[in-house]
């Protein structure tokens, strides 16, 4: 069945006001456990910027945890005008570009926004994968705004797996989400190419490690 103009706007309109309801209903009923956050938290409370990293599969917790004066990088997709508009109503300031669209564009708005004082959440391997495999803009980003890095694992106990390239999880309600943080990393400003490459490998065997860590404390 074609849609009409009209009917394709309703939709839209609903997926963009029901679906904030929906995540924001289902995630306040969360158990959620962190586990050596207290290097963020401090510099939330001392109004300091950071970048904040977590994989795509993991990325609705992921957001849902970090609201305080950051900026967000979405895929220009239309499936990311939904995360958008969710992430507005956090009160995020949403840049739309990825590594495969608008990537260049989106890591100099990034880079500006870190300057400015906001931080600022990724998902390395966004926005098409393949998935756990980092890509370049989150090391990039803090290495030339010389911004502290951090990498999150998330944990979900009883969670629903989508059939997605990401394996999205969304977590079925009251479950029990354990939160796992890196000690805050800085990106040689100086480091070769070659050396910033070595680095995105280390910091992508670093964020699985994190995540499995998470895991295993459900």
């Amino acid at each position: 069945m074609k849609l009409s103009q009209k009917q394709k706007y309703f939709l839209r309109f609903l997926g963009n006001n029901f679906a904030f309801f929906a995540v924001n209903s289902l995630f306040s009923t969360l158990r959620i456990k962190i586990k050596n956050g207290d290097t963020i938290s401090k510099m939330n409370s001392e109004n300091k910027n950071y970048v904040v990293a977590f994989w795509h599969g993991s990325m609705g917790i992921g957001w849902y945890l970090h609201k305080s004066n950051i900026a967000a990088l979405v895929s220009q997709s239309k499936d990311g005008d939904i995360l958008a508009n969710i992430l507005k109503k956090w009160h995020y300031h949403v840049v739309r570009g990825s590594s495969s669209k608008g990537g260049k564009e989106a890591l100099s708005t990034m880079v500006e926004l870190l300057n400015q004082k906001y931080s600022l959440a990724i998902t390395p391997d966004g926005p098409k994968g393949p998935v756990g495999e980092m890509k370049a803009g989150a090391v990039l980003a803090a290495k030339r705004s010389r911004t502290p890095l951090f990498f999150v694992g998330i944990g979900i106990k009883k969670k629903i797996v989508m059939k997605s390239w990401d394996r999205f999880e969304v977590p079925k309600p009251f479950a029990k989400v354990n939160v796992v943080y890196s000690d805050p990393i800085l990106i040689d400003e100086t480091l070769s190419f070659e050396e910033t490459s070595s680095k995105i490998k280390e910091c992508e065997n670093l964020l699985c490690k994190l995540q499995k860590e998470a895991l295993e404390l459900c």
